[in-house]
C-alpha cells in the first residue's frame, strides 16, 4: 500500500475509524441510558426498586459482552481466508442489523438476544481493521495502527456518547439506538468507498485455531479479562453514580461521558507510542494506573470535582492499555495475527461483562453505587499480578530467544 497518497491513507484509517466511533456508541451508550432502559422495559420492577430495575438492566451490557467473547474467536477462525476489506464489510453488515433488531425489540428478553448478536462482530471488528490500519501505517506501527482504530472509542466518549445519551433521554433510548443504526451505516459506505483492498486478515483455520494452544496468549486473555473488569464495573453504573451518589442532575451524566472520553482520548494516544516501545513497562504500568485510578474515584466521587477528574483518569489509564495489549496478544500469538487481535477485544468485553455483573451484584448487596469502585480495585489488582507473572512466564519459557524479543 506504499503507492497510497497521503489524503487516501488518512480517509481509509479515518474510515475504518468511524466503524470504531458506531461500536464506542452501541457499547457505551447504555451505560448513560440504564435507568431510561429500565424504565421502559422493567417498568414493574422499576416502580418496585430503581435500583434493582437498573441493576436488572446492567445485564444488557453483559449480554453485549458475551456476544463479542464469543463471536471474536469464532469468526477469526472461520473468515481467516477472507480478504481484509471484504471482512470489515461484512462486519459491518451485521453491526446495522443487530443494533436495529436491539431497538425495536419488544421485551426484555429479545433485548438481550439483539444486544449478544449485535456483539458478535465486535471483535473481529477491531481485529480486521486493526491490522488494515497497520499495513496502511507500514512496518513497525502495530501500536499505533491500532490506536489509530481505537481512537474512534475516544471519539464516541468525548463527542458522540454524551450526544446520543441526550437524545435517548428526551426521546426514548430506542431512538438513540436506530441512530446508532445509521453511523454503522455511514461506515460502511465510508468504508467502501475509501479502504484498498488487501490480502486476507490471517493464515490457515488452522493456524488462527493453533494460538489458542499457547498458554501465553491465555495468560493475556485473563490478564485482560479480570484486570480490566475495574473500569466497566464503575462505568456501568456512572449514571446513577452522577445522580445518587454525587448529586447532579441527570443532565450532567452525559459531562461525565465527556470526561471519560477525554480520559481514553489521551489513555489511547500515549498507549499506542509506548506499546511500540516498552512493551513490558507498559503492561505494568497501566494496571498501576488503572487501581491508582479506582482508589481516587472511590475517594472522591462524593464532590463534583472529584467525579470529573475520577471519570477522566478511569477512562484514561483503561484505554492506555488497549493498544498495549493488543500488542502484547499478537506477539504471543505469531502466524495468527487476526486471532490476536480479536481476543484482545473478547478479553475486553469478557472483563465489560464480569465489570458490569460485578457491579450489579455489589449494587443489589446493598453496598451502594460507590462500591462499584472497591471491587474494580480488588480485580485490577489481580490484573496487575497476572500481568507481572504473565512476563515472567515469558522470561523462564523464552530466555532470550526470537520470540521474546518481540516484546522487549
Amino acid at each position: 500500500m506504499d503507492d497510497l497518497s497521503r489524503r487516501r491513507r488518512w480517509a481509509a484509517l479515518l474510515s475504518l475509524a468511524l466503524g470504531s466511533v458506531a461500536i464506542g456508541l452501541t457499547e457505551f451508550v447504555p451505560a448513560g441510558l440504564l435507568p431510561e432502559i429500565a424504565r421502559s422495559v422493567l417498568g414493574d420492577e422499576y416502580a418496585r426498586s430503581e435500583p434493582d430495575a437498573v441493576a436488572h438492566a446492567g445485564w444488557m451490557i453483559t449480554a453485549y459482552a458475551l456476544g463479542v467473547v464469543v463471536g471474536a474467536p469464532l469468526i477469526a477462525t472461520i473468515t481467516a481466508r477472507m480478504r481484509r476489506k471484504r471482512l470489515v464489510l461484512g462486519l459491518l453488515v451485521l453491526f446495522v442489523l443487530g443494533t436495529v433488531a436491539s431497538a425495536v425489540a419488544s421485551t426484555f428478553g429479545l433485548v438481550l438476544v439483539a444486544r449478544f448478536a449485535a456483539g458478535l462482530p465486535h471483535g473481529a471488528y477491531f481485529g480486521a481493521a486493526g491490522l488494515l490500519a497497520a499495513t496502511l501505517m507500514g512496518p513497525g506501527s502495530e501500536g499505533r495502527g491500532f490506536a489509530v482504530v481505537l481512537s474512534g472509542l475516544t471519539v464516541a466518549n468525548v463527542g458522540g456518547v454524551p450526544v446520543i445519551t441526550r437524545l435517548g433521554q428526551a426521546a426514548g433510548w430506542r431512538t438513540a439506538y436506530l441512530v446508532i443504526a445509521g453511523v454503522f451505516l455511514l461506515a460502511l459506505l465510508a468504508v467502501a468507498a475509501t479502504v484498498p483492498d488487501a490480502p486476507a486478515s490471517g493464515g490457515s483455520p488452522a493456524d488462527e485455531l493453533r494460538a489458542l494452544r499457547r498458554p501465553q496468549v491465555w495468560l493475556v486473555v485473563a490478564t485482560a479479562s479480570i484486570g480490566i473488569a475495574g473500569f466497566f464495573a464503575v462505568d456501568s453504573y456512572l449514571a446513577p453514580i452522577t445522580t445518587s451518589v454525587t448529586g447532579l442532575s441527570p443532565g450532567s451524566v452525559a459531562w461525565v461521558l465527556v470526561a471519560v472520553g477525554l480520559g481514553m482520548t489521551a489513555g489511547n494516544v500515549l498507549g499506542g507510542w509506548y506499546a511500540d516501545r516498552d512493551l513490558r513497562r507498559a503492561m505494568v504500568a497501566g494496571f498501576a494506573a488503572v487501581i491508582a485510578a479506582n482508589v481516587y474515584f472511590g475517594l472522591t466521587v462524593g464532590s463534583a470535582f472529584g467525579l470529573f477528574s475520577g471519570a477522566f483518569l478511569i477512562g484514561a489509564t483503561i484505554l492506555f492499555l488497549g493498544p498495549v495489549l493488543q500488542a502484547r496478544l499478537i506477539a504471543v500469538a505469531p502466524g495468527a495475527q487476526l486471532m490476536g487481535a480479536a481476543l484482545n477485544q473478547s478479553a475486553f468485553n469478557a472483563a465489560n461483562s464480569l465489570g458490569a455483573a460485578l457491579g450489579s451484584v455489589v449494587i443489589a448487596a446493598g453496598l451502594g453505587y460507590r462500591a462499584t469502585a472497591w471491587a474494580g480495585v480488588v480485580v485490577s489488582a489481580i490484573g496487575l499480578l497476572l500481568a507481572v507473572a504473565g512476563l515472567a512466564f515469558d522470561r523462564r519459557r523464552s530466555g532470550r530467544s526470537p520470540a521474546a524479543q518481540t516484546v522487549h
